[in-house]
């Protein structure tokens, strides 16, 4: 199994995008449109206050009838944050999320927000485990190392 800091180290950009819970949710919309991400997390200094994910946005502004340019991040942002922590195992993140429903997690160590990994870095990171195995397996059969 892949351990968590691994797969961070081979995401093309690793830079997590926040955002202040006083912000509005139009802002927090366009930032994501612009880095063509799914949540943010909502920092208050250094501290995570929450996340904001897409989920959050459809859920609680459009069936709610709130409107984005007036709600602030803080006031539907999912405040209770699950979070991996470097060492841990693309198979413990992939329970995490499948058994929380979550598509995105924060990766925190030693209380320092260090990254954040999706359930789509946890799918490319199987798929290539599976396909190691799978040429050395071949290699195997085939008698060519």
């Amino acid at each position: 199994m892949t351990a968590v800091a691994k797969i961070l180290q081979s995401k093309p950009d690793a830079t997590v995008h926040t955002i202040t819970p006083a912000a509005s949710v139009l802002d927090a919309l366009q930032l994501m449109a612009d880095k063509g991400i799914g949540a943010l997390i909502v920092t208050e200094g250094t501290a995570i206050a929450g996340i904001f994910t897409e989920r959050d946005y459809a859920r609680k502004i459009a069936l709610m009838g709130r409107t984005s340019a007036v709600t602030q991040v803080k006031d539907v942002m999912t405040s209770a944050v699950m979070f991996v922590r470097p060492d841990q195992t693309s198979e413990q993140c992939m329970q995490l999320m499948s058994n929380n429903r979550l598509r995105h997690l924060p990766v925190v160590d030693g209380g320092k927000l260090v990254g954040m990994i999706s359930i789509g870095d946890l799918v490319k990171d199987i798929i290539s485990e599976q396909k190691f195995i799978i040429e050395q397996l071949e290699n195997y059969i085939t008698g060519t190392h």
